[in-house]
Order: structure tokens, then C-alpha cells, then sequence
């Protein structure tokens, strides 16, 4: 089985049409359905996307594994953020997105200027990174 073939297997087990993957996704209709009819190959970049908004694996999508057991880390979304991402209509791997990129950056700045960040601070926090990333 090909990769967009796998990709359409598990859209239409989601019950999603290929215009709701690909609005989730962030790529056309158009580009999806040649995928799936393998018309194109697609980069990394648009296969994370897609694997993270159908919840299947990179390597499962490409090709066709399956790993067991794999080992995962908790990971906890501060009710703070689960509000704000509701509110704002995020979906869980946006959301995931979210969080990862603000422990990106305290990363970088160091844990000393760590704090909490309230519903509207998240709010800010994914406006600014819509406007940095336009």
C-alpha cells in the first residue's frame, strides 16, 4: 500500500472529507487528493501535519510500520492553556504546538524567567506566533 493510500485509509476511518484534512493541515484540497492518488510526493514538513492532525505515525503513513510499545512522555497541558485553546477553537496537535514552542523559547531564555501564563496570556502567546510566522 502507498503512502497516500494509507493517508486516505485512515481519513475516511476519521469520517473526514479531504477539505476538512486538508483545512487542518494547513494545505488545498487539491494537493491532498494528488497525494492520495500518489499524482505527488509529499515533504516532511506536510506529512507531520497530516500525521499529527489523522493521530497516526510518521512512519506508519510513509511506510506502512507499525511500532509496539512505544514509549511515550506525559505530557500535561496546563488548564490555562486547555481553556485558551478551546476558546480559540485549536485542535490537540495545535494546541501541542502551542506549548512546545513556549517551552522553546523559556528554554532559550532560561527557567528564571519561567512563569505561569494565565487563559489570556496563552491568548497573546499564540497571537504573537501567528504574527511571527505569517
Amino acid at each position: 500500500m502507498t503512502t497516500g493510500k494509507r493517508i486516505r485509509e485512515i481519513r475516511e476511518k476519521r469520517n473526514l472529507t479531504q477539505e476538512e484534512l486538508a483545512k487542518k493541515a494547513g494545505m488545498s484540497k487539491g494537493f491532498l487528493s494528488d497525494v492520495e492518488n500518489d499524482k505527488t510526493n509529499i515533504g516532511s514538513q506536510g506529512i507531520l501535519r497530516l500525521a499529527n492532525e489523522l493521530g497516526a505515525s510518521v512512519d506508519y503513513l510513509l511506510a506502512g510500520r507499525v511500532t509496539e510499545n512505544a514509549k511515550t512522555d506525559q505530557i500535561i497541558i496546563p488548564q490555562e492553556l486547555s481553556e485558551a485553546a478551546e476558546e480559540l477553537g485549536l485542535s490537540y496537535s495545535a494546541t501541542l504546538d502551542l506549548l512546545s514552542t513556549f517551552n522553546s523559547v523559556v528554554a532559550r531564555r532560561g527557567t528564571k524567567y519561567r512563569k505561569e501564563l494565565t487563559v489570556d496570556g496563552w491568548k497573546k502567546f499564540h497571537e504573537a506566533i501567528k504574527e511571527a510566522f505569517k
